[in-house]
């Protein structure tokens, strides 16, 4: 056994036990979680992702000793994926937020809602990964629609202020609803209840159900993107996975302030249509990691900095006026 399958069975093995360990012991009573509880959190699995990133900087060579990167390739294009999926996840979570409204999901259960959601988030991407490598690797010209892709997503989220769903129209939950009966009312944290002798769903299944489609939606734009910085498949498999493993922390610290970020959908945008750019120039010029890294940084900077600014007077004159 070589060193990367024992490097591909160390990452999955501690996953699951980080899950395993979140579920089991840290949430293992519903409980609403506070906004100090989910800094905190998100702390930790942004620690955990950079001493991650730190270790690829030290031995990435030595696990990977054919791979076409030095560590220091290596570590930047694990930073630059990581911070491509953990900002398209911010996206993600306007669309939580929408999703827990409308079916008036209480605080305390959402985190359950959030980790059932990973789970199928993490198989998803897995499958994604791979089948997204495989062709670039059968097929170059693939690239080329990935970029197109990407380039025409962005404009659409810069234009049309980020994306949308309506859950009262989704197709899939218009099509569970056909063949299987859902309750009106919650019974705690389940998700299916026995009711005159038959299983039903509650409107709690029907929220997990939604996040695992929108987030295979989002699964389509977040591939190509970090396909575009690397398809090395450990590093675009542990930068995606370690930023999927913060969304629900993420979530819970900043889905009261979503609203703040007026101009964040633009920087998405425009990310997006860099990394389409970088995949359509690939074979005329290809673009380093470490500009890629600082372009990312840059927008996504300049959108948040826009946000706050535009924000302080309406707050200055709303005092005023109070």
């Amino acid at each position: 056994m070589n060193t990367e399958v024992i490097a591909y069975i160390l990452f999955t093995g501690f996953v699951v036990l980080m899950l395993a360990l979140d579920l089991g012991v840290f949430h293992r009573k519903a409980h609403e979680v506070k906004m100090k509880e989910a800094l905190l959190w998100s702390g930790f699995w942004i620690g955990l992702a950079l001493l991650f990133n730190a270790a690829i900087f030290f031995f990435w060579t030595d696990v990977f000793p054919e791979s076409n990167y030095s560590s220091r390739e290596a570590g930047l294009a694990f930073l630059t994926g990581y911070l491509i999926e953990k900002s398209l996840s911010i996206d993600n979570i306007f669309v939580i937020v929408l999703i827990f409204s409308y079916f008036h999901i209480p605080a305390m259960y959402q985190h359950r809602v959030l980790f059932w959601g990973i789970i199928g988030a993490l198989i998803m991407r897995a499958i994604f990964i791979a089948a997204g490598i495989t062709l670039i690797s059968m097929f170059h010209w693939i690239i080329y629609v990935f970029g197109a892709f990407l380039l025409f997503t962005g404009i659409k989220i810069a234009v049309n202020k980020g994306t949308k769903v309506h859950p009262e129209k989704n197709p899939v939950i218009r099509l569970f609803r056909k063949f299987f009966p859902v309750t009106h009312d919650f019974h705690g944290q389940k998700f299916w209840v026995k009711q005159h002798g038959k299983w039903v769903a509650t409107p709690l299944f029907l929220a997990l159900l939604l996040v695992e489609f929108t987030d295979l939606i989002f699964a389509v734009d977040s591939i190509p993107a970090i396909l575009a910085v690397t398809s090395n498949p450990f590093i675009v498999f542990t930068s995606n996975i370690f930023a999927i493993l913060g969304l629900r922390s993420l979530y819970f610290a900043l889905a009261g302030l979503v609203t703040m970020f007026r101009y964040l959908h633009i920087g998405l945008g425009f990310i997006l249509v860099f990394v389409g750019l970088k995949m359509l120039l690939v074979d005329i010029y290809k673009i380093p990691v470490q500009y890629s890294l600082a372009v990312i940084i840059g927008i996504l900077a300049v959108s948040i900095a826009a946000s706050v600014l535009r924000r302080a007077p309406a707050l200055q004159m709303h005092g005023s006026q109070t």
